[in-house]
């Protein structure tokens, strides 16, 4: 955002008048801790390591454009999430996922158990060259999403909701019950689903 946009969002949303130094102040202070914390030392273990992108449209150079944020989170030895960076770049790719996991390599972080990604082509390859014993898992609503590209539109509620009962089955012999009811129902009508 401009300062001018900055000062008209702080006078829209909480009434207040703003000088453009203050605002250019406060950003440049921000700034150097985003730089701080982006490069910060991280842990040795993560167990869990999510790695996702997100498409945001963003203001560059005077126009509107799409670009990839790219976004790790870690679950900690102490089971809390911790977010381990952000990097933005023109699109997504397994290429730069690989300049990502080197730079964690770099900060600190020298296994992960579990690599939760989605199912971009040449990612796990990107995983395995940096953590070659951490397992390469496809993350659960990108297996969703993946199941419903099978099924027609006015039966992809009814088949969601019985996906749910599977993933968030209180235990292991649970879900292996509704996924045995969940193949009965949906296999015939659509082979691949549950492949």
């Amino acid at each position: 955002m401009t300062v001018r946009e900055i000062q008209q969002h702080l006078e829209e949303m909480y009434g207040t008048e703003v000088s453009p130094t203050l605002i250019s102040n406060v950003t440049d202070a921000v700034v150097e801790e985003v730089k701080l914390w982006q490069s910060r030392p991280l842990d040795r273990v993560y167990p869990v390591v999510y790695l996702d992108c997100i498409h945001v449209k963003v203001r560059d150079a005077g126009t509107i454009r799409a670009k990839a944020v790219y976004l790790s989170i870690g679950i900690n030895m102490n089971g809390e999430k911790e977010v381990l960076g952000l990097w933005v770049a023109q699109t997504e790719g397994a290429k730069f996922w690989l300049q990502v996991i080197t730079e964690l390599k770099n900060r600190g972080v020298q296994d992960i158990f579990i690599a939760c990604v989605d199912g971009l082509k040449g990612f796990p390859e990107a995983i395995e060259a940096v953590y070659p014993q951490a397992a390469v898992q496809l993350c659960i609503v990108h297996m969703v999403r993946n199941s419903l590209n099978y099924v027609g539109w006015n039966k992809r509620n009814v088949a969601a909701a019985y996906m749910k009962r599977i993933y968030t089955a209180a235990t292991e012999y649970v879900a292996a019950q509704y996924l045995t009811e969940f193949e009965a129902k949906w296999d015939t009508a659509y082979p691949p689903i549950s492949q």
